[in-house]
């Protein structure tokens, strides 16, 4: 994964030294002399690298994140509805007119737009959203009869049930439910059972100790206690049942795998057939649940992916009251709703989120709107972005640059003297059938079944939950759907995904600051190629990627040595990250954001390989704003990662998130490249130059 995202998440240097050019260092001093470039007003055009951001009194061999981007750092404010600034929010803003464009459209002809067409769907759906004179009449009507429900539990079995409903509205309690690809036949889908079900971003804020934590768990519990008065219980029975529920969701979390933990596939690859589900977890009656959540097609084979998790569910099932789990059902429909309904729960949810993002304000309704419409139903949106935004001629020559990003990763495989044979022909027929998707699906999505209509918001929210879930419940046993898109077409984001062993990048990534056709092959090379295509593609073989063949299963496709090689010198990446304050005292967590860093490095090292090769194959350009086509590959790639976070927001992902802070994701490769080096006339003892017994020599 490209960029920090709370939610979600998937996941070198070689030995041989490179010859590398002699640079035209003093033209890059001169212009480092000159007069500074006016920032670019707001809202301008972006470039790929532009020469504004560069801080020009900066020591490119002390802080290259600074150097590149200091100017920029120097006048930035963050806007009070953001948690951070930079690249991301520039890109999505730019992005977000061109689909809000689309959205109006669709609202304002929607009338006369044939019924049941999508595009009318789409107006009815973000009207609804926008329509908060009708969402502040409703209130929590809405939700009354989920209520009902869950207060009309009498039994277990009952309370199996309605955790199944709940779940098929796409509400997140207890565990989760998905039809993901078969761990050891990647070809085809199979049952998951995973953690989940609690309230707070993750299971360290349940269990660690100490005064901030004791703390977090405080606000917590004062926030469900205010959810619970909302919904119009006495404060009394309100401060009851909110500790009740962080009781629960502390057992569930003492049950839960650590992130750290969910990085090692093996600790998340347990099969077992149905016969061992109900032994593991009896309570559960599962095909009664199975049955509950609308999955009609047998299930032989469930892979539990935490199994000690889904065994601790199960007697919690057993032995907790009745009271206890109404009370969680209740806070879990009403809080995972709340920002969808009348103000007060609006600003209870925001409250209470910004003490982990920084944010001082919520973002304008359209963009809250706009998102969640993207979210939903992104690929009704897709057509008409990409027929705004991304050419095929756009598409056309950024496959180029990931397929020359392709060929160099290859060669690197080649010459790698550390790698045994036997690994290394594994190695090049997995990257040989790595699949990569650019820009848009080839196939859209059908949304023949969806409805939406006029009326309270969150209830067109449930109905294209349950749109989705009924979309993907029965997928067990059936092939794997290689042309779906796990991302939609707007987002500045990419991914890897181990299972298909295929890369996707979106055409709303596509776009300058990240990829401009017209832009020179220095700086589309540093920011597409070594920050995006060649970071994905290193996933399919970092510290995770790595498990899985090139049919994207799990297997061990390595020799012992080879195996113990790689091993070690991940360690020395995990060690440098380590080193690394990330937001006041706390230092990043190096094994956490492992995949990432190595992701990094050899995105990197890829890149700037294929950079050399382009400029062999197409010629090399005289000096662009006084540098070099290697200058600027790094100060591309640097400002690929230009941002500016709060500290709330640091603080978080320190415990949620696999990403270095972007400054570390600068300057920590970096560090590492002698070709960075030369480009920039650093040497031995500089702090952009790490001693070579600490630089890893993977990739």
């Amino acid at each position: 994964m490209h960029l920090p995202l709370f939610a979600i998440g998937r996941r070198l240097r070689a030995v041989a030294v490179i010859a590398l050019p002699v640079l035209a260092l003093a033209p890059a001093r001169a212009a480092a002399q000159g007069a500074t470039t006016p920032l670019p007003a707001p809202g301008a055009p972006l470039k790929v690298l532009d020469p504004a951001f560069i801080d020009r009194t900066a020591n490119a061999c002390a802080d290259f994140m600074q150097y590149a981007n200091g100017t920029w750092l120097a006048h930035d404010t963050i806007p009070a509805a953001y948690s951070s600034s930079g690249v991301t929010r520039d890109m999505s803003d730019h992005n977000e007119l061109v689909v809000r464009s689309v959205l109006d459209d669709a609202v304002e002809q929607r009338a006369s737009l044939p019924e049941g067409s999508t595009p009318r769907k789409l107006g009815t759906f973000y009207a609804s959203c926008m329509d908060t004179t009708a969402i502040e009449a409703a209130g929590l009507s809405p939700l009354r009869p989920w209520l009902r429900d869950i207060d009309g539990i009498t039994s277990r079995s009952g309370l199996v049930q309605q955790i199944a409903a709940l779940q098929a509205r796409g509400i997140n309690v207890l565990f989760r439910y998905s039809p993901d690809a078969d761990p050891h036949d990647a070809a085809h889908y199979m049952a998951w059972l995973s953690q989940g079900g609690l309230g707070l971003p993750d299971r360290d804020y349940y269990t660690k100790a100490g005064a901030s934590a004791d703390s977090t768990r405080q606000q917590y519990v004062e926030h469900v206690t205010r959810i619970f008065e909302l919904a119009g219980a006495k404060p009394a029975q309100a401060t009851r049942d909110a500790h009740e529920v962080m009781r629960l969701e502390t057992e569930l979390a003492k049950a839960s795998l650590t992130r750290l933990q969910q990085r090692d596939p093996a600790a998340t690859d347990h099969p077992m057939t149905s016969a061992k589900l109900a032994a593991l977890a009896p309570s559960l009656t599962w095909p009664r649940y199975f049955r509950s959540i609308g999955l009609t097609v047998p299930v032989s084979r469930v892979n539990v992916a935490e199994p000690e998790f889904v065994r601790r569910v199960s007697a919690l099932l057993r032995t907790a009251p009745l009271t206890q789990w109404k009370a969680y059902l209740r806070y879990h429909t009403i809080a995972e709703s709340g920002p969808w309904l009348s103000t007060p729960f609006v600003a209870e949810d925001f409250a209470f989120s910004s003490r982990f993002s920084g944010a001082k304000q919520l973002l304008p309704r359209w963009k809250r709107c706009l998102r969640e419409t993207d979210g939903d139903l992104g690929e009704a949106l897709g057509q008409a972005y990409v027929t705004k935004t991304f050419p095929p001629e756009a598409r056309a020559r950024a496959r180029a640059v990931i397929d020359d990003i392709r060929a160099a990763f290859g060669e690197r495989l080649r010459h790698l003297t550390w790698m045994s044979d036997s690994t290394r022909t594994q190695a090049l027929g997995k990257l040989a059938r790595m699949r990569e998707k650019v820009g848009y699906p080839d196939q859209w999505r059908d949304y023949t079944r969806l409805v939406a209509q006029d009326g309270p918001f969150i209830l067109n929210v449930a109905r294209v939950n349950a749109f989705e879930w009924q979309r993907v419940v029965n997928r067990p046993g059936a092939p794997v759907d290689t042309t779906e898109w796990g991302i939609t077409v707007p987002t500045v984001n990419a991914y890897y995904d181990p299972s298909k062993n295929e890369m996707v990048f979106p055409a709303g990534a596509l776009v300058p600051q990240t990829f401009d056709p017209a832009a020179d092959d220095g700086a589309n090379y540093g920011s597409l190629g070594g920050s995006w295509a060649g970071h994905e593609l290193t996933h399919g073989f970092d510290d995770e990627g790595r498990h899985y063949d090139a049919a994207g299963n799990l297997s061990d496709w390595w020799t012992a040595a080879d195996s113990a090689h790689f091993t070690q010198q991940a360690d020395l990446v995990a060690r440098q990250f380590d080193g690394y304050i990330q937001v006041d005292t706390l230092h990043t967590n190096g094994k956490l954001t492992l995949g990432e860093n190595i992701a990094d490095f050899g995105g990197l090292l890829t890149g700037y390989d294929a950079l050399e090769q382009a400029l062999k194959r197409d010629g090399r350009p005289g000096l662009i704003d006084g540098y070099t086509p290697e200058q600027r590959f790094f100060i591309a790639y640097a400002q690929s990662w230009r941002v500016h976070n709060r500290p709330e927001r640091l603080r978080t992902r320190v415990t949620v998130d696999p990403h270095a802070p972007e400054n570390w994701r600068v300057n920590g490769p970096l560090s590492n490249i002698p070709a960075f080096a030369q480009a920039f006339g650093c040497k031995p003892g500089d702090a952009m130059v790490r001693p070579a017994e600490g630089v890893p020599q993977i990739w």
